[in-house]
């Protein structure tokens, strides 16, 4: 008679294990989606996304027609000599689109990212064309 070994069965382990083979399968594709909280204030709307890892050259916000669009990348390190035993870390490609029930003042939107969070503070005025935000 042969010997026949069990083995505790744990299915997140196996989700894990399958989500880090379709990762390497297509890096990059899967994306990832960042914390985000928006608020409104008498003034206007103020936006606060987790970006923690990320340089403000790698983020792109724009203004058009009422919706806000924060989108960016998180790179992965790379390193040859390093084995992850466990990556709970979005990397890729992100984008998130928020619209905005009241007109803004595109010209005066201000953002900051600091310590890892950016803030986008939106003032309420007449809406206007497209505009690029400079993230600071």
């Amino acid at each position: 008679m042969s010997d026949v070994a069990f083995v505790r069965w744990d299915p997140l382990r196996d989700l894990l294990a399958i989500q880090h083979r379709l990762n390497r399968l297509a890096p990059g594709l899967a994306g990832w989606t960042p914390a985000v909280d928006l608020l409104e204030t008498a003034n206007g709307y103020v936006l606060t996304v987790e970006l923690a890892g990320i340089d403000q050259n790698d983020v792109q916000i724009q203004l058009h027609d009422g919706n806000l669009t924060i989108s960016g990348v998180r790179r992965e390190r790379e390193s040859a000599f390093e084995q992850y035993h466990q990556i709970e870390r979005g990397h890729g490609s992100f984008s998130r689109t928020f619209h905005l029930p009241a007109a803004v003042d595109d010209h005066a939107i201000t953002a900051d990212l600091r310590d890892g969070v950016l803030t986008v503070t939106c003032p309420k005025a007449v809406g206007g064309p497209a505009h690029r935000v400079e993230v600071k």
